[in-house]
């Protein structure tokens, strides 16, 4: 991205930034949203090198830059963009979250976004501190009305103007987090017709202080309501509890996703909430800096158990600093493996600290006996190569059955990762359209019984990592089973249907029933 370190060490130069896959025209190519920073200090994008831009998947491993085209070039210093369906007309919108100024961009369904941030009323200003720096924002409908809900993940107070002044000895470096004051989240809520109320105070979020960085959705209980993991930087994670009266009550601490396994903060920045070990439960993969390790939290049911140790993470992660994560089945065997973005936090770390700024990506494979493998040496030179990486997202590029990855990197080009697994594993890829749910079908939950198989459990969702959106269609790794015998789908309006005898190795369409 353009807006990366300078001399002068201005805090929002080191976040950015994220990226979005998502099929803006319908074309069933997922196509590419880079976001990008502005000119400083004025935090505008005054040249055509600090614009967002999104590229057109022309289906042939090439894209063609359609921002100025589609309206999207977006104002101010970005951070982080969510992608979804908001308003149910079958075209997918893009929120951007930045600094000091947020944006909902509505998919016109002709090529086109408009700028609707008025009118929805979804600026991001805070009715108590004003404006607020938003690193990440997500969708997802906690109240199972069938519309698409926003929740905002604040970071901290900074203005330019007050910023302060550090430095390690004579060389001057990016503050801690510590220098600066957090900010609460926001919740929006969907009214339907366009417009969102903010539901902060009244849901139980806005009470929590936090420097959110990430943010990621599922049902961690079942009980059918979808809950909300933020992991925040320096600070106690939370995981709000939906107790499915418009409420959430903040369990991080006594479920055991608050500290690291040492019972200590970390600089907790992307995450993912999803199943890791095929046992019907979403648990949660955070990433963070260098000494952290990068908690793995295996849900039990009524709490959750700090593996990062026992499961070999911490091994592999306790010498590097991440932005992006994922949990998602690369080599289709039907166990979710684990994937970070990484770079150092500082541009100058080696001066400061001897540590290099540039990081090689980290690839663990889940061979299903609990234990994760590196096989970053063995990936290709996506995972051997250092990049000042940033933000992640995940999805099957070329419809090939196989979820690639695109990686934002500062001062380079991005790093889009084909993804060229073993042919012997077949796949699915599950594309929901709600009806009486929300189109997107988000929250909903998959389970797939492949022939002779046990059953692996999804669920829909694009809040993936740091500051990222990642493809709404689930997908499914197989292993060598060439049928599923089963495919059983439990929408957020608590319909269920169930596929017998699914082809595999192909995109399975399902539209919502609206017989409960």
């Amino acid at each position: 991205m353009n807006n990366s370190a300078s001399a002068n060490k201005h805090q929002v130069e080191t976040m950015i930034a994220g990226v979005a896959v998502f099929d803006y025209n319908n074309d069933g190519m997922l196509d590419i949203y880079f976001v990008n920073g502005a000119e400083l200090p004025g935090l505008e994008k005054t040249h055509r090198k600090y614009f967002n831009a999104l590229y057109r998947n022309n289906g042939d491993s090439t894209w063609t830059d359609v921002t100025a085209k589609a309206n999207v070039r977006a104002e101010g210093f970005g951070m982080g963009v969510a992608a979804a369906d908001y308003d149910n007309d079958g075209w997918t919108d893009l929120y951007l979250a930045g600094v000091n100024r947020n944006q909902l961009m509505h998919n016109n369904g002709d090529g086109t976004f408009a700028d609707v941030t008025a009118r929805a009323g979804v600026a991001g200003i805070h009715p108590q501190i004003g404006k607020t720096w938003a690193i990440s924002a997500g969708w997802f409908d906690y109240d199972n009305d069938g519309h698409l809900d926003l929740i905002v993940v604040n970071y901290v107070t900074w203005d330019i103007r007050k910023e302060p002044q550090c430095s390690v000895g004579a060389i001057r470096a990016y503050c801690s987090p510590d220098s600066y004051s957090g900010q609460p989240n926001i919740l929006y809520r969907n009214n339907g017709n366009g417009t969102f109320t903010d539901v902060s105070e009244r849901s139980g979020l806005g009470k929590y202080i936090g420097k959110g960085m990430g943010v990621a959705f599922a049902d961690y209980d079942g009980d059918g309501f979808t809950d909300i993991f933020v992991s925040n930087d320096t600070l106690r994670n939370f995981l709000f509890h939906n107790n499915g009266n418009g409420v959430f009550t903040e369990t991080g601490i006594v479920r055991g996703v608050a500290y690291n396994e040492n019972g200590k903060s970390i600089a907790g920045m992307g995450t993912d909430f999803r199943d890791v070990d095929n046992d019907g439960r979403p648990d949660i993969f955070v990433v963070g800096m260098v000494g952290d390790t990068f908690p793995l939290f295996l849900n039990r049911g009524r709490d959750f158990m700090d593996v990062t140790s026992a499961s070999g993470v911490a091994r592999a992660s306790g010498s590097l600093t991440a932005w992006g994560s994922g949990i998602v089945d690369f080599d289709n065997d039907g166990w979710k493996d684990l994937f970070a973005s990484c770079a150092s936090i500082l541009d100058n770390s080696v001066e400061v600290d001897r540590l290099p700024a540039a990081l090689p990506n980290l690839l663990l494979r889940n061979p299903g006996n609990g234990k994760f493998t590196n096989v970053s040496a063995q990936a290709g030179a996506a995972f051997t190569t250092p990049g000042r990486h940033r933000g992640a997202a995940f999805g099957d590029l070329n419809n090939d059955g196989s979820v690639d990855i695109v990686v934002v990197t500062q001062n380079a080009p991005p790093e889009i990762l084909i993804n060229r697994p073993a042919p012997a594993n077949h796949w699915l890829l599950v594309k929901l359209i709600g009806t009486a749910s929300n189109r997107d079908g988000l929250g909903t939950r998959i389970i797939v019984t492949p022939k002779g198989g046990k059953p692996i459990h999804n669920h829909a969702t694009t809040s993936v990592g740091y500051s990222s959106s990642s493809d709404r269609r689930v997908h499914f790794g197989l292993g060598a089973a060439t049928l599923a015998e089963s495919v059983e789908i439990i929408w957020p309006s608590r319909v269920r249907q169930v596929l017998k005898d699914v082809a595999v190795d192909r995109i399975l369409t399902v539209t919502e029933t609206r017989q409960p």
